[in-house]
Protein backbone atom coordinates (compact mmCIF):
# COMPACT_ATOMS: atom_id res chain seq x y z
CA UNK A 1 0.00 0.00 0.00
CA UNK A 2 1.14 3.50 -0.47
CA UNK A 3 2.09 6.34 1.87
CA UNK A 4 2.47 9.44 2.09
CA UNK A 5 5.47 11.58 3.71
CA UNK A 6 5.27 15.11 5.60
CA UNK A 7 9.34 15.74 4.69
CA UNK A 8 12.16 13.81 2.83
CA UNK A 9 14.00 12.65 6.34
CA UNK A 10 15.28 9.61 8.01
CA UNK A 11 14.96 5.81 6.06
CA UNK A 12 13.46 8.10 2.60
CA UNK A 13 16.15 10.26 2.28
CA UNK A 14 19.06 7.51 2.99
CA UNK A 15 16.93 4.86 -0.06
CA UNK A 16 16.80 7.97 -2.10
CA UNK A 17 20.63 8.98 -1.63
CA UNK A 18 21.41 5.44 -2.11
CA UNK A 19 20.09 4.72 -5.22
CA UNK A 20 22.33 5.20 -8.38
CA UNK A 21 19.69 6.53 -10.82
CA UNK A 22 16.69 8.21 -10.66
CA UNK A 23 13.78 9.18 -12.86
CA UNK A 24 12.24 12.81 -13.78
CA UNK A 25 8.75 13.51 -15.17
CA UNK A 26 7.49 16.77 -16.81
CA UNK A 27 4.87 17.61 -19.39
CA UNK A 28 3.98 21.07 -21.22
CA UNK A 29 0.43 22.57 -20.12
CA UNK A 30 -0.57 21.92 -23.69
CA UNK A 31 -2.62 18.40 -23.59
CA UNK A 32 -1.24 17.53 -26.62
CA UNK A 33 2.06 18.48 -26.28
CA UNK A 34 4.51 15.96 -25.38
CA UNK A 35 5.28 14.40 -21.97
CA UNK A 36 9.15 13.82 -21.13
CA UNK A 37 10.56 10.88 -18.90
CA UNK A 38 14.32 11.37 -18.72
CA UNK A 39 16.93 8.80 -16.79
CA UNK A 40 19.13 11.06 -14.46
CA UNK A 41 22.30 9.37 -12.77
CA UNK A 42 26.08 10.03 -11.86
CA UNK A 43 27.03 9.51 -8.59
CA UNK A 44 26.95 12.83 -6.64
CA UNK A 45 25.05 14.73 -8.96
CA UNK A 46 21.79 14.53 -7.16
CA UNK A 47 21.13 16.34 -3.18
CA UNK A 48 18.79 16.70 -0.39
CA UNK A 49 18.93 20.34 0.05
CA UNK A 50 16.00 20.35 3.16
CA UNK A 51 13.32 18.07 4.20
CA UNK A 52 11.12 19.30 1.44
CA UNK A 53 13.99 20.44 -1.35
CA UNK A 54 15.77 18.62 -3.32
CA UNK A 55 18.30 19.37 -6.52
CA UNK A 56 20.37 17.61 -9.47
CA UNK A 57 22.84 19.01 -11.54
CA UNK A 58 21.78 19.27 -15.54
CA UNK A 59 24.29 18.20 -17.90
CA UNK A 60 24.70 18.84 -21.78
CA UNK A 61 22.50 16.55 -23.70
CA UNK A 62 21.09 16.89 -27.48
CA UNK A 63 17.39 18.58 -26.02
CA UNK A 64 16.28 20.21 -23.00
CA UNK A 65 12.97 19.41 -22.21
CA UNK A 66 12.51 19.21 -18.42
CA UNK A 67 13.91 22.77 -18.53
CA UNK A 68 11.26 23.85 -21.02
CA UNK A 69 8.58 22.21 -18.80
CA UNK A 70 9.69 23.91 -15.57
CA UNK A 71 10.27 27.27 -17.56
CA UNK A 72 6.54 27.00 -19.12
CA UNK A 73 4.54 25.39 -15.34
CA UNK A 74 7.67 24.12 -12.92
CA UNK A 75 5.14 20.60 -13.09
CA UNK A 76 7.29 17.43 -11.82
CA UNK A 77 7.81 14.12 -10.58
CA UNK A 78 10.76 12.20 -9.53
CA UNK A 79 10.97 8.45 -8.71
CA UNK A 80 13.09 6.13 -7.32
CA UNK A 81 12.96 2.15 -7.84
CA UNK A 82 14.94 -0.48 -5.49
CA UNK A 83 16.56 -2.78 -7.83
CA UNK A 84 18.43 -4.38 -4.95
CA UNK A 85 16.94 -5.35 -1.38
CA UNK A 86 13.52 -4.62 -0.06
CA UNK A 87 10.78 -3.41 -2.94
CA UNK A 88 10.58 -0.10 -2.78
CA UNK A 89 9.98 3.12 -5.14
CA UNK A 90 9.89 6.69 -3.65
CA UNK A 91 7.76 9.41 -5.53
CA UNK A 92 8.63 13.34 -5.29
CA UNK A 93 6.20 15.82 -6.45
CA UNK A 94 6.57 19.36 -6.77
CA UNK A 95 7.19 22.23 -8.02
CA UNK A 96 11.04 22.41 -10.21
CA UNK A 97 12.95 25.26 -11.30
CA UNK A 98 16.53 25.61 -13.20
CA UNK A 99 18.62 27.97 -11.62
CA UNK A 100 21.30 28.76 -14.36
CA UNK A 101 24.76 29.26 -14.43
CA UNK A 102 24.14 33.13 -14.57
CA UNK A 103 21.98 33.25 -11.37
CA UNK A 104 23.26 34.67 -8.00
CA UNK A 105 22.44 31.20 -6.31
CA UNK A 106 24.17 28.81 -8.53
CA UNK A 107 27.45 28.84 -6.79
CA UNK A 108 26.11 28.20 -3.47
CA UNK A 109 24.06 25.88 -4.91
CA UNK A 110 27.00 23.90 -6.45
CA UNK A 111 28.35 23.61 -3.19
CA UNK A 112 25.95 20.93 -2.07
CA UNK A 113 27.50 18.34 -5.13
CA UNK A 114 31.23 18.37 -3.64
CA UNK A 115 31.86 15.02 -5.52
CA UNK A 116 31.21 16.54 -9.31
CA UNK A 117 33.52 18.37 -11.18
CA UNK A 118 31.13 20.64 -12.71
CA UNK A 119 33.90 21.62 -16.04
CA UNK A 120 33.99 17.98 -17.15
CA UNK A 121 29.59 17.36 -18.29
CA UNK A 122 29.16 20.49 -19.46
CA UNK A 123 26.71 21.89 -16.68
CA UNK A 124 23.87 23.86 -17.72
CA UNK A 125 22.00 24.43 -14.62
CA UNK A 126 21.05 22.96 -11.25
CA UNK A 127 17.39 21.82 -11.09
CA UNK A 128 15.76 22.89 -7.80
CA UNK A 129 12.35 20.91 -6.57
CA UNK A 130 10.08 21.73 -3.58
CA UNK A 131 7.68 18.77 -2.69
CA UNK A 132 4.06 19.33 -2.52
CA UNK A 133 3.68 15.25 -2.04
CA UNK A 134 6.28 12.58 -1.34
CA UNK A 135 5.04 9.14 -2.05
CA UNK A 136 6.07 5.46 -1.61
CA UNK A 137 4.73 2.08 -2.92
CA UNK A 138 6.04 -1.16 -2.61
CA UNK A 139 7.59 -1.78 -5.93
CA UNK A 140 6.88 -5.50 -5.76
CA UNK A 141 7.44 -6.06 -9.67
CA UNK A 142 10.43 -3.96 -9.98
CA UNK A 143 13.44 -6.91 -11.07
CA UNK A 144 17.00 -6.91 -9.12
CA UNK A 145 19.09 -5.37 -11.06
CA UNK A 146 22.85 -4.91 -10.58
CA UNK A 147 24.46 -1.19 -10.23
CA UNK A 148 28.12 -1.92 -11.84
CA UNK A 149 29.46 1.90 -11.96
CA UNK A 150 29.15 5.46 -13.80
CA UNK A 151 29.90 5.42 -17.52
CA UNK A 152 32.45 7.69 -18.11
CA UNK A 153 31.27 8.44 -21.99
CA UNK A 154 29.57 11.90 -20.88
CA UNK A 155 32.77 13.05 -19.22
CA UNK A 156 34.99 12.26 -21.82
CA UNK A 157 32.60 13.56 -24.33
CA UNK A 158 32.24 16.99 -22.61
CA UNK A 159 35.16 17.54 -21.00
CA UNK A 160 36.96 19.13 -23.86
CA UNK A 161 34.41 22.00 -23.93
CA UNK A 162 34.69 25.57 -23.11
CA UNK A 163 32.17 27.64 -23.01
CA UNK A 164 31.95 29.15 -26.33
CA UNK A 165 32.63 25.12 -27.84
CA UNK A 166 29.73 24.02 -25.98
CA UNK A 167 27.43 27.04 -26.81
CA UNK A 168 27.69 26.12 -30.46
CA UNK A 169 27.12 22.78 -29.45
CA UNK A 170 23.96 23.86 -28.09
CA UNK A 171 23.15 26.09 -31.06
CA UNK A 172 23.36 23.21 -33.36
CA UNK A 173 21.07 20.75 -31.49
CA UNK A 174 17.31 21.66 -32.34
CA UNK A 175 15.88 21.03 -29.40
CA UNK A 176 17.71 22.89 -26.72
CA UNK A 177 17.51 26.16 -27.21
CA UNK A 178 13.38 25.45 -27.63
CA UNK A 179 11.90 22.19 -26.71
CA UNK A 180 9.64 19.72 -29.01
CA UNK A 181 6.60 21.61 -28.81
CA UNK A 182 8.31 24.88 -29.17
CA UNK A 183 8.86 25.92 -25.77
CA UNK A 184 11.57 28.00 -24.45
CA UNK A 185 14.30 25.95 -23.17
CA UNK A 186 18.11 26.69 -22.36
CA UNK A 187 18.77 30.39 -22.12
CA UNK A 188 21.54 30.55 -25.33
CA UNK A 189 23.93 31.84 -26.10
CA UNK A 190 25.51 29.65 -23.32
CA UNK A 191 25.88 32.26 -19.89
CA UNK A 192 30.00 32.16 -19.35
CA UNK A 193 31.03 29.35 -16.24
CA UNK A 194 31.68 31.10 -12.80
CA UNK A 195 32.94 27.96 -11.67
Amino acid sequence: MGKSHERIDGRLRAFIESQPVFFTATAPLDGDGTVNLSPKGLKGSFAVLDELTVAYLDFAGSNAETIAHLRENGRITLMWCAFDGPPNIVRVHGRGEPVFRDDPRFTELLGHFPAIDPTRHGLRAVIVVRAELIRDTCGYAVPFMTYDEDRDLHAKRFAREDDASLDAYFHKKEHVEFSLDGLPGLPLPLPPATF
